[in-house]
């Protein structure tokens, strides 16, 4: 065979050939990628021509069906050479490994010009996700989302733009960021948002997070705060009543404060403040019906229309009876009917009366019941100062301690009165404005201190009773006719460092002087003190008595005496 000829001309000698020879397969080395055609398709494995002195087998399992769908001889490959020469002196290539290095190389080349790949969630592993770029990365929790995201397990199968930030191929280490571009995302939208953001404006939103005073709504990379009480002119008892996370509103912007980068959004100032009109809408007088929408201890909130509720105090309630709490009346969702009181727009309250629904039963009661009158009814309650009684009308009139008894001292009601008893009483005086009866036991019968008793008891009188009462300050004694008198603590023969309680027990017999006698108040003093020194007086002057008779009688027997010695002599 005739080879080419150096320009010398002369013939190349066996050595020279054979290095011209190993000069064609200098760059075929393992571990570089070539291009080669494909020359045979068998059933397990593709032959491949690199221009090397043998070709390349790759088996088949490294072709996608897609792949193997299309494939014929001649079509041009990307290979991998894995080795030169086997053990049977083979070519040995790999298209997987060419993919995986191609995949590698464009991985890093989008690294270094900072470009987004996409990359698909795979699985959820220790500290954030598996991620599918091709080959398979590492997506930090902390790089997830601008937030923290709390069902990772919702992300898997999903597709995101991201970025590499991390890169090394000989560890096959690659570590991506979505939380990057949407801070880029963001940060863009909100240079927009800020540019056009002026106080006064409609803009579109979506709720971002919900909490117990609002809602954070994002207006694209920014976001303003829709305050609970900005939400709507009714009652709204908790934001989550009209927004879900990832809801569009439409808001209007109240503030916005450029230094702070606060912004304040308001949803109801869209439709026009309710109160505006109330005062036409709802004068003194009108009889109106709504909803109870809120209790309190001093009353029931009533919502008339959305933004405008009336207060209903607890004195509004009802003609007969003291309401002490609404809830005894009325539930939250009632309907009830009231009267507008009064209407303050300037301080938005609207004063209702439900009871103003009905007839007032303190006119009938003013003319049915004149002073005087006597009236038949149940003891109702007992409480520390009187007792209730209850009326055909529904009306409770007052018998107050002080009325109970003209003789005695009622320390509480139940020491006369039960519970569902039936009492007569007097009827003293009505007061329609305050709305209150008062009622009269005692004035049943006469007052025994116009005459009786003034005539019965005198100052100076020693007197026999028994214990009543014990006191802090004094001793209260029944006497004749049940009258009591009291001896005050510092009337009794007590000792200083003595107690009542301990010195006189109840039904104790005990003897006094009556010290004062007070028609006026009603009341009777005893002493204790003075009754025992009276005692001690008259004994004192009995004794001198009985020593006067003593010495009068020596005296006239000393007279005899010496008569009778003049005699004898």
């Amino acid at each position: 065979m005739t080879i080419a000829t150096q320009p010398t001309g002369q013939r190349l000698d066996r050595g020279a050939m054979e290095s011209l020879y190993e000069e064609t397969f200098r760059n075929f080395e393992e571990g570089t990628i070539v291009e080669g055609r494909i020359v045979a398709i068998g059933k397990d494995k593709i032959v491949v021509d690199i221009g090397y002195k043998s070709e390349g087998l790759i088996p088949l399992e490294q072709f996608s069906q897609e792949e193997l769908s299309h494939l014929k001889v001649g079509d041009r490959v990307q290979v991998y050479i894995e080795d030169t020469e086997d053990s049977e002196g083979n070519l040995v290539l790999s298209k997987e490994k060419a993919d995986k290095m191609k995949i590698w190389e464009d991985l890093e080349k989008i690294f270094k010009e900072e470009k987004n790949v996409e990359g698909k969630i795979l699985s959820k592993i220790k500290g954030g996700m598996m991620v599918d770029i091709g080959v398979k990365a590492f997506l930090p929790g902390s790089q997830i989302d601008l937030h923290p995201v709390r069902d990772l397990d919702g992300l898997i199968g999903k597709v995101f733009p991201m970025k590499i930030i991390k890169i090394n191929h000989r560890r096959g280490n690659v570590v991506v960021s979505r939380r990057v571009l949407l801070e880029e995302t963001r940060d863009r939208n909100r240079q927009t948002t800020l540019a056009n953001l002026k106080e006064g404006q409609l803009i579109q939103g979506t709720v971002k997070n919900i909490t117990d005073y609002g809602a954070f709504i994002d207006l694209g990379g920014i976001d303003g705060l829709l305050h609970i009480t900005d939400m709507s002119w009714g009652r709204v008892g908790h934001p989550s009543e009209m927004f879900q996370i990832s809801d569009r509103v439409e808001v209007t912007v109240l503030k916005y404060d450029r230094e702070t980068g606060r912004i304040s959004l308001g949803l109801k100032q869209k439709t026009a403040d309710p109160w505006t009109n109330v005062a036409t809408k709802y004068p003194i007088g009108t009889r109106v019906k709504g909803k109870v929408v809120s209790l309190t201890d001093y009353g029931a909130f009533i919502e008339l229309e959305p933004g405008v509720e009336g207060l209903v105090h607890v004195s509004e309630m009802s003609w007969t009876h003291e309401v002490r709490h609404p809830s005894k009346v009325v539930s939250i969702g009632d309907q009830v009917e009231a009267a507008v009181l009064n209407v303050d727009p300037g301080n938005r309250k609207i004063s209702l009366g439900m009871k103003q629904t009905a007839p007032n039963p303190w006119d009938v009661v003013e003319t049915k019941y004149p002073a005087g009158t006597r009236i038949e009814g149940k003891i109702k309650s007992l409480t520390d100062f009187g007792a209730f009684v209850g009326l055909d009308e529904g009306i409770d009139g007052l018998i107050h301690i002080s009325d109970m008894s003209w003789v005695k001292h009622i320390k509480h009601p139940s020491e006369l009165f039960k519970k569902g008893q039936k009492v007569e009483a007097v009827v003293l005086r009505i007061d329609k404005e305050k709305e209150r009866l008062s009622l009269g036991y005692k004035q049943l019968t006469r007052d025994p201190w116009e005459d009786e008793i003034p005539a019965r008891f005198h100052v100076g009188d020693t007197v026999s009773g028994r214990v009543s009462k014990v006191a802090d300050f004094g001793v209260f004694v029944e006497l004749e006719g049940g009258v009591e008198g009291l001896i005050h603590v510092s009337e009794t023969r007590m000792e200083p460092s003595g107690r009542l309680e301990e010195t006189f027990k109840l039904q104790d017999e005990v003897t006094a002087k009556v010290i004062k006698v007070d028609r006026e108040e009603r009341k009777i003093a005893l002493s204790q003190r003075d009754h025992h020194a009276d005692m001690e007086s008259r004994q004192v002057d009995e004794f001198h008595a009985s020593q006067g008779s003593v010495d009068q009688s020596l005296g006239r027997a000393a007279k005899q005496r010496k008569r009778t010695k003049s005699d004898d002599e």
